[in-house]
């Protein structure tokens, strides 16, 4: 018998399995006329040896090493010159080492192409006005699906679907189920391949209309349907086609006979398409379509079955067994129709044998043998398809075993010690135990010494005559092995942890000190806890620190307590014989914890009344409650007056006063002891305190403005918080001084800040005694303290006089002019109008002064132009009427032409200059003079010479370049400038002509 020698050590070497696929080859579609003339049939799989590769066609060996068209790489099958008459077919990948073989799923390959139609022509289609029609497409080879459209006339126009016209994407066919004059022509199939994209176009076919007659009326014919049994599967969208020829044109509707048609179905294409996405099992049934007209009506009916592909409900798993043992494998897989089960071992097919029962996907193999290991598959499948579990099968065959052939153990007297003894081994090892050369017989001790079903050796009660050493042999067909334990005991240890209660305060410290005695020949290790926590001295912030003093002392310093350090704290002390554990209790006082939820039990308008539990009082007793409130107008929680006041630690009701009619409020608590003030509670649900008569009357009334003949009356609105209720609104009181009654305006929007009363009887300024109160649905509230407001001294009434306007040069225009008489209505400052004579006033452009000035320079102007002028008064009320209009007109524009062919001479430090006289254009102005400009080369400021001759002479300060232009000037101002002269100061004569 083979016996293969599992190693324990995984540093020793990797333990060996069968193969197992990482990834398996997809169904493929080759495009016939790809450019990469090969296909590649994709396969992995890990394993230990690395597994090897073949490939099956159509259950068919690929001969790799024979047919140079096939290659691997890897586990890829690689296809050169791929055809479909050899090629096309179901392929499976085995992969195989040293532990077994299995198969992949299958895998069709297939070949996408789209021949070309016959190039035979076409013969018409001649039919009455009125009459139906099938044009058919007669489609080329191809593989897989095509797309059918036509093409009406030429290409791209494309026949549109509609209720009279229906192209079946089943058979190819136009269907026109009532001609027209408009629908004569040719028609083109034009068919695409769904997987390459290529189309081709089918010779057109000539529709014309008999001339005999009009086609009358007739009932339905369902020309193009669906199969009377349609079979799809599980998750796939479903197409049901179904139209028919009348006239006139029929109407298509759908049913399902056994119940209602899935929700998730959509009409298309006028009815004539009922599309089912995801369909599921519960979605099969009879379909109907009918088609109906006022002539009759027919239907279809067919059965669309959902079919489904095996899914795994349970798969097998890797198994090890000892020989002898039996094996049980189940897998369990759901589809329809049902699937049925079949077994593989190594890729071969498994037949029932002796020992070996195939029931339903159940795989038992009876007393199980080395022959017996391997790789099995177990397959599930219908007729649609078949899936593929896999699972390794390790007969294990070895001689015991152990990891550690040696052991010692320290156990303490009085305690129960355990020797464990857990050999590997296969099949299962006869196991003794003996001490020293004595076999040991538990029967004879049986209150002592105990041997476990798992063969660990329990001594009860130890004591120092049970030490020594203790051997675990096992033994089985393969050989055998022994362990060896050497047995100390030792005395107790005893751990005293003090001080074993303390009670502090927050902020304060303590230290807790851990002593243990103990056996000196053992070492010991100390382990702090919290609420049977360990202690994470890194992540508690310092608060924490572990002092070892001695070997056997260990401290535990607490800084600055907070309240969550509080609880018990352990101390578990270790020796390799031993462990024991103390616990000291830590108490710390601090501020109150939160009070309990706060209850509104009654609301007034200025009142609450409120009730609490205690929260838990930290150790020190609760000496006061502070009652806070929040409101949508309060910033952040605010104390409250309370009644009774102060509120004591043993109250737990108070009643919240003063509080804002008509607010809503939130309550929290806040409770304080002796070490301070802890969290507030969770705040209470908002509540809206009862309306009231409003007690909060308007700020700051005043007034002014306006127009002439208003009195204008303002005031800050009162917030909502001092309103008090729904309603809310003002009352405006005014009256003359020295009259007696007042009259009273309401103003019902809380919001408003003005009023406006109008009177055209009293003049300008004339003072009025004013207040402002508030009302709201419950009655009227206080007024203001009484003010004088003057009524408005209004717009300006009058018109600026003596507007006069003077030209300045070809782009402005001075006007200037008078305020008006004093009087109410002065003006704040003042608009000027301007407009051209040959344009409306309407789009006069307009241009205010800053502030009372009484003259402006217009600019920007166009020369040559008559200008329309008027000026108005303004002031914040509005405007005054305005000045009759004066007119101005601007200058002729200045000359165009540069003054050119400067000529210079220097002489020393000055220079003469001349230039050709500047001529004006007819509708430019006359040149009265020339002005000449110097400045220093790297400056910004000229110096400025004006003459009426075309020359100059200029006298240039000593070193540096200097640079001199010229300009004509006239009445509309300066002309074009010429060419620049650069000058250096300098002895001698120069005379040169100069170019810019």
């Amino acid at each position: 018998i083979y016996i293969r020698i599992y190693k324990y050590y995984s540093f020793l070497c990797f333990e060996e399995f069968g193969p197992v696929f990482v990834q398996e080859p997809d169904d493929l579609i080759f495009a016939v006329d790809s450019e990469e003339k090969k296909v590649m049939m994709a396969c992995e799989a890990r394993g230990n040896p690395k597994p090897t590769y073949s490939w099956l066609i159509n259950s068919t060996e690929v001969d790799v090493e024979d047919d140079f068209r096939y290659s691997l790489i890897d586990g890829n099958l690689i296809i050169t010159n791929a055809s479909e008459a050899v090629d096309y077919g179901v392929y499976q990948c085995r992969a195989e080492n040293s532990l077994g073989i299995v198969l992949s799923r299958d895998a069709l390959l297939q070949f996408a192409y789209l021949g070309a139609f016959s190039g035979r022509t076409r013969g018409a289609v001649s039919v009455r006005e009125g009459q139906g029609v099938v044009l058919m497409c007669a489609p080329p080879p191809h593989s897989p699906d095509i797309i059918y459209s036509w093409v009406f006339n030429e290409f791209p126009s494309f026949v549109a679907e509609d209720s009279r016209r229906f192209i079946s994407q089943e058979t190819g066919n136009l269907y026109i189920s009532k001609v027209q004059p408009s629908d004569v022509g040719s028609y083109i199939c034009l068919v695409k391949n769904t997987v390459t994209n290529a189309r081709v176009l089918s010779p057109p076919t000539p529709l014309t209309l008999k001339t005999d007659g009009v086609m009358g009326e007739y009932e339905p014919k369902i020309e193009v349907h669906f199969p009377p049994t349609v079979m799809a599967a599980k998750g796939v969208t479903v197409r049901l086609e179904c139209f028919a020829l009348g006239n006139p044109v029929p109407t298509i509707t759908w049913r399902k006979m056994n119940g209602n048609i899935p929700k998730k179905a959509r009409l298309r294409k006028s009815q004539a398409v009922l599309e089912i996405p995801n369909i599921q099992l519960e979605d099969s049934g009879s379909y109907e379509c009918k088609a109906e007209n006022s002539r009759g009506g027919t239907a279809f009916r067919g059965y669309l079955q959902v079919y489904m592909y095996p899914q795994w409900i349970s798969m097998i798993n890797d198994t090890q067994l000892d020989s002898g043992e039996q094996l049980r494998w189940e897998c369990k897989a759901t589809g329809k129709p049902r699937p049925s089960y079949r077994w593989l071992r190594n890729g071969a097919p498994l037949s029932p044998q002796n020992r070996v029962e195939m029931v339903n996907g159940e795989l038992i193999i009876h007393r199980v043998q080395q022959t017996d290991s391997g790789m099995y598959q177990c397959v599930a499948e219908n007729k649609y398809g078949a899936i593929y579990s896999s699972g390794e099968l390790k007969i294990l065959a070895s001689a015991p075993m152990f990891k550690t052939t040696s052991v010692k153990v320290i156990a303490t007297v009085g305690k129960d010690v355990s020797l464990e003894c857990r050999p590997q081994a296969s099949p299962k090892p006869r196991v003794s135990w003996r001490k020293g050369d004595r076999r040991i017989q538990p029967s004879k001790r049986y209150d002592e010494i105990i041997l476990l079903r798992n063969n660990t050796l329990r001594i009860i009660n130890s004591s120092r005559s049970d030490e020594g050493s203790y051997v675990c042999r096992a033994e089985n067909q393969f050989g055998s092995a022994e362990k060896t334990t050497a047995l100390l005991v030792k005395e107790a240890m005893r751990v005293e942890l003090s001080p074993s209660r303390v009670e502090v305060t927050v902020g304060e410290s303590v230290v807790l000190s851990c002593k243990a005695i103990h056996d000196p020949s053992l070492d010991v290790s100390f382990l702090w806890l919290l609420n049977s926590q360990p202690l994470n001295f890194q992540k508690e912030g310092g608060h924490f620190e572990y002092i070892q003093t001695q070997s056997s002392t260990a401290d535990l310093m607490i800084r600055s307590i907070l309240l969550k350090h509080a609880g018990k704290y352990g101390c578990r002390v270790q020796t390799s014989a031993d462990t024991v554990y103390a616990e000291a209790e830590l108490l710390v006082r601090g501020p109150p914890g939160p009070p309990g939820v706060v209850i509104v039990e009654e609301i007034t308008d200025t009142t609450a009344t409120l009730s609490w539990s205690h929260g838990v009082d930290n150790h020190s007793p609760i000496t006061a409650y502070n009652v806070q409130a929040r409101s949508p107008f309060s910033l952040g929680w605010q104390t409250v007056r309370t009644d009774p006041e102060p509120v004591t630690g043993d109250m737990e009701s108070a009643m919240a006063v003063e509080l804002n009619p008509w607010v809503d409020y939130e309550f929290r608590v806040v409770a304080t002891n002796a070490i301070g003030t802890g969290d507030p509670s969770a705040p209470s649900r908002a509540v809206r305190t009862k309306e009231a008569v409003p007690s909060v009357a308007p700020a700051n009334v005043s007034g002014g403005n306006g127009r002439r003949h208003e009195l204008v009356i303002s005031w800050e609105p009162v917030s909502e918080e001092f309103q008090n209720g729904e309603g809310f609104g003002y009352i405006v009181a005014f009256r003359a001084n020295g009259s007696r009654g007042w009259k009273e305006k309401m103003v019902t929007s809380a919001d408003s800040t003005t009023y406006k009363y109008r009177d055209e009887t009293f003049p300008p300024l004339t003072p009025f005694e004013v207040k402002v109160g508030v009302y709201n649905n419950k009655g009227d509230g206080p007024f203001s303290r009484v003010v004088t407001v003057y009524s408005a001294e209004g717009e300006p009434r009058e018109s600026p006089s003596e507007v006069k306007a003077i030209s300045v040069s070809s782009s402005e225009i001075q006007v200037t002019w008078k305020p008006p008489n004093p009087g109410p209505g002065k003006p704040r400052g003042y608009e000027v109008s301007y407009w051209k004579d040959v344009e409306q006033e309407d789009s006069a452009k307009k241009k205010r002064t800053l502030g009372n000035e009484t003259s402006m320079l217009l600019s920007g102007l166009e020369g040559n132009t008559r200008y329309l002028i008027t000026v108005k008064g303004f002031n914040s009320i509005g405007q005054g009427p305005a000045s009759a209009a004066v007119h101005a007109s601007t200058r002729k524009p200045s000359p165009t032409q540069a003054p050119n062919n400067l000529m210079w001479i220097q002489e020393g430090n000055n220079v003469s200059l001349t230039w050709e006289p500047v001529k004006s254009m007819a509708n430019e102005s006359d040149v009265i003079g020339y002005k000449v400009l110097l400045r220093q080369e790297g400056r910004s400021h000229s110096q400025v010479m004006r003459t009426p001759n075309p020359s100059a002479v200029l006298t240039l300060p000593e070193g540096g370049t200097y640079i001199i232009e010229v300009r004509a000037i006239s009445e509309g101002g300066e002309g074009t400038a010429s060419s620049q002269v650069r000058v250096l100061t300098s002895s001698g004569k120069k005379k040169m002509p100069w170019a810019a």
